[in-house]
């Protein structure tokens, strides 16, 4: 008849209740495989949340550092005309060439009580920036700030010029045209260099080894604790963390890169 559809032979009571059985009798039993899964992890979280939570707190912070500062230099490098600006940019880029231990010790020199520089930081600070938190945020920031400088400028010099001039012969002053015109433009290859930066200050080791030490429940980051516990039974965990969080960050730089596209 008209109006009429074929469903198919409707199920029964009794059918019904055996695939709703077979339903929750397959999904117990995902359940408790996924369960034996991570139950050794699990079992070790007490020992890896210290580390991973401490990294989480130190890339944060040294990823506001590097970003702010990378960006800034980015946008002089980029817009400014003066003699010297590879140069400078060399300079910032230095962190990527030199190996982390030599960084390290160069921030020792400069951060360290001990030293000229560092004494005269220390006590106009009143505080000590070596074997602490502090330091361990300071030497991830000075990682992760060349990955930041480098993709504001190229970001910032992509931006259409005649959109810049258009908002200045509207009367919006250089300051207001960086902040409402250049930047807004630019998010996505600054996001991107972020983006890269957090990643790098997650997984920092040598200058951070230098700086912070390896003190345990006070500057052991992730990295540290992998080297530390790599005998041990909660290094499975560890490095399913931080393999983890590098797949997170690098499918956000994928997306970005696909956004910018």
């Amino acid at each position: 008849m008209k109006g009429e559809h074929s469903t198919g032979p409707a199920l029964d009571k009794k059918q019904k209740a055996v695939v709703i059985s077979g339903v929750v009798l397959l999904g117990f039993g995902l359940g408790f495989g996924a369960a034996h899964l991570v139950a050794g992890y699990i079992a070790y979280w007490d020992i890896v949340s210290g580390p991973f939570l401490l990294s989480l707190r130190v890339a944060s912070a040294a990823t506001v550092i590097a970003g702010v500062t990378g960006v800034a230099s980015g946008y002089v490098l980029a817009k400014g005309r003066f003699p010297g600006r590879d140069v400078l940019e060399t300079v910032g880029s230095l962190p990527i060439i030199l190996p982390p231990t030599v960084v390290g010790y160069y921030l020792l020199e400069v951060l360290s009580p001990g030293t000229r520089a560092g004494g005269f930081l220390t006590r106009v600070t009143g505080h000590v920036f070596v074997y602490n938190a502090s330091g361990c945020v300071i030497a991830a920031a000075v990682a992760a700030y060349p990955f930041c400088l480098r993709a504001a400028r190229c970001a910032i010099e992509g931006v259409d010029p005649s959109l810049e001039q258009a908002a200045r012969t509207m009367g919006l002053p250089n300051g207001r045209v960086a902040l409402q015109v250049t930047l807004p433009l630019a998010r996505r290859g600054i996001a991107a260099g972020l983006t890269i930066g957090c990643a790098r200050a997650l997984g920092e080791y040598g200058a951070t080894l230098m700086v912070g030490g390896d003190i345990n429940g006070k500057t052991r980051t992730m990295s540290l604790a992998i080297l530390d516990s790599f005998t041990t039974p909660e290094r499975d965990t560890i490095l399913l963390i931080l393999v983890a969080m590098a797949i997170i960050a690098m499918a956000g730089v994928g997306l970005l890169g696909r956004a910018r596209a």
